[in-house]
């Protein structure tokens, strides 16, 4: 009876190599989120999305555990994924790099010791390093704020700009937005800086703006956080040459913002939720516990926000 069992069982195995390898779904999958800390806005949403992520997804799988990971830095976060791997023992990770090249090398490490792992939002360098990368469009919310603006201001206008973090997907927009803009000869990008994502930082650049260039159209400011506080040095120093500010990522202040019209410098934005982190734990997470991969790449499409579809973006009960 046994050796009934025994060659029953093998012939099945034996099956499956014929068939070209099977998918076997794992017993139990430790899944590791390792997200930057909620230091503004937009990092406050990737926060609250993982653990509505995690608090779902245990619910509904018992043979899935999650671990979320938060750091205020690329050091910090290099050293949370090395204990993920080594204590927590962890088979795959859901990572938003707090920076591209820091983390890198410690996530290549983490893949060497067989960790699925899942890319979200800002790449890294080396592209080996991950088994999936799930974004927005970051091409697009570059492309689209400079369409935009070369169409409403007839491609001339004075333009200055803050980035984000020195990442792949800030020099995705900035390649993006550069790239119309160079079509109109008459659009000049007067300078652009850094600003961190973050509000404070942004207000201190766009003060060196302001003293610097007394004739400025446009601000576009790649991040909702860093657009309200170029609006607060711009009020403050009392500047009535600019005639908009556009933002990105389509936080709920700003959409509701463009459907009051309550700002007269705020018209436009453009879509990039942190729900996406939700969508790739969850992703990753119902993969693993198949035996399934993702796809290489998944990307989520990025849309211009204007006072007529504003209805569509604006969720009063996110946390973003």
């Amino acid at each position: 009876m046994v050796l009934g069992t025994g060659l029953a069982m093998a012939a099945t195995v034996a099956l499956g190599c014929a068939l070209g390898g099977v998918a076997f779904a794992a017993d139990t999958v430790k899944l590791g989120v390792s997200i930057p800390a909620a230091t503004h806005g937009f990092t406050g949403g990737i926060v609250w999305w993982a653990n509505q992520a995690k608090a779902e997804l245990e619910k509904a799988h018992p043979n899935l555990k999650i671990t979320v990971k938060t750091a205020s830095g690329a050091p910090e976060q290099a050293n949370q994924l090395q204990d993920l791997v080594t204590v927590t023992k962890i088979d795959s990770l859901v990572i938003f790099p707090f920076e591209s090249a820091a983390l890198t090398q410690p996530v290549l490490q983490a893949k060497k010791k067989n960790v699925y792992v899942t890319v979200v939002d800002r790449g890294l360098t080396d592209p080996s390093a991950q088994d999936a990368y799930i974004a927005g469009d970051n091409t697009a919310f570059g492309r689209i704020p400079a369409e935009y603006i070369a169409k409403k201001y007839n491609g001339k206008a004075n333009i200055v700009a803050l980035r984000g973090i020195p990442t792949t997907l800030d020099n995705e927009r900035w390649e993006a937005f550069t790239g119309v803009l160079k079509q109109y000869p008459d659009i000049k990008i007067l300078d652009g800086k850094y600003a961190n994502w973050n509000r404070d930082d942004a207000f201190k650049v766009t003060q060196d703006f302001l003293t610097r260039f007394k004739d400025i159209d446009v601000v576009w400011a790649a991040d909702d956080d860093m657009a309200f506080g170029v609006l607060k040095a711009i009020e403050q120093a009392k500047r009535t040459d600019i005639k908009e500010v556009f933002g990105g990522a389509g936080s709920k202040t700003m959409v509701k913002t463009i459907m009051d019209g309550s700002n007269p410098l705020i018209h436009a934005d453009v879509s990039y939720s942190p729900k996406f982190i939700y969508d790739a734990i969850k992703m990753t997470a119902e993969a693993r516990l198949k035996g399934d991969k993702l796809p290489a790449t998944h990307i989520i499409p990025s849309a211009l926000i204007t006072k007529e579809n504003a209805k569509e973006f604006y969720f009063p009960d996110s946390p973003y």
